[in-house]
């Protein structure tokens, strides 16, 4: 078996590619979340999912790595970060948009977002 380094992607494909960086369970959500105003670490964690303070740290390290978001400080006696966008990161509202559409349609149940997420258009 050969072993990839996690900046090696398995394929050319533009949708395995992708997935790579935010198929996992949590990074869509942390986006979602800055994308309806959320920016720090406690409101991520205020979610109804419930993420873990661990996976949260992780997903922001790399999601700031991957160039999705930049870590800005608001303080710094103790340092506290906020979390926003960058144009790659602002490039996926479409996606979470459709995602949204695609689920209000198919699945039973799910709420319908807020009309200021869903008009929102990429800077």
């Amino acid at each position: 078996m050969v072993k990839r380094s996690k900046q090696e992607p398995r394929s050319n494909c533009p949708i395995t590619s992708s997935l790579e960086l935010i198929g996992d369970r949590w990074t869509m959500v942390v986006l979602r979340d800055i994308f309806v105003g959320k920016k720090r670490y406690s409101e991520f964690l205020g979610s109804p999912e419930g993420i873990s303070t661990n996976i949260l740290a992780d997903r922001l390290a790399m999601m700031e790595s991957s160039g999705l978001i930049e870590a800005k400080p608001y303080q710094q006696r103790p340092l506290r970060l906020e979390y926003v966008l960058t144009d790659m990161g602002m490039g996926l509202l479409p996606v979470l948009q459709e995602l949204c559409r695609w689920g209000n349609r198919y699945l039973p149940n799910t709420f319908v977002p807020p009309a200021d997420f869903m008009e929102q258009k990429v800077r």
